[in-house]
């Protein structure tokens, strides 16, 4: 079966965020179960989580400056993005350098 054009786009672009520096683990059993993506830098700690790929607002990713104090609460986000898996993965690989 041949995949539509947004599958093969959210594969491609899913693909370019691992070789960005991302690992992805499924969070939930099952072949499509919602998937975690995190990727540390030193100055960044980004994670993405893709739940359905064609839901609106499905999808999340979030982006935290690191920092070498403890902050209550954890660290502050710097950015947000949510929506499908295209326009979550889209922004996080062409705006977010690791």
């Amino acid at each position: 079966m041949v995949d539509s054009p947004d599958v093969a786009a959210a594969k491609r672009l899913l693909d370019a965020a691992k070789d960005a520096g991302f690992s992805f683990q499924r969070i939930a059993p099952g072949e499509d179960a919602p998937l975690l993506g995190i990727r540390q830098s030193p100055q960044w700690l980004d994670e993405i989580h893709l739940g359905g790929f064609w839901v609106p607002q499905s999808c999340t990713a979030i982006r935290r400056r690191r920092s070498s104090l403890v902050v209550p609460g954890g660290l502050p986000v710097a950015q947000r993005v949510s929506g499908d898996a295209l326009t979550v993965l889209y922004t996080v690989v062409t705006d977010w350098p690791a």
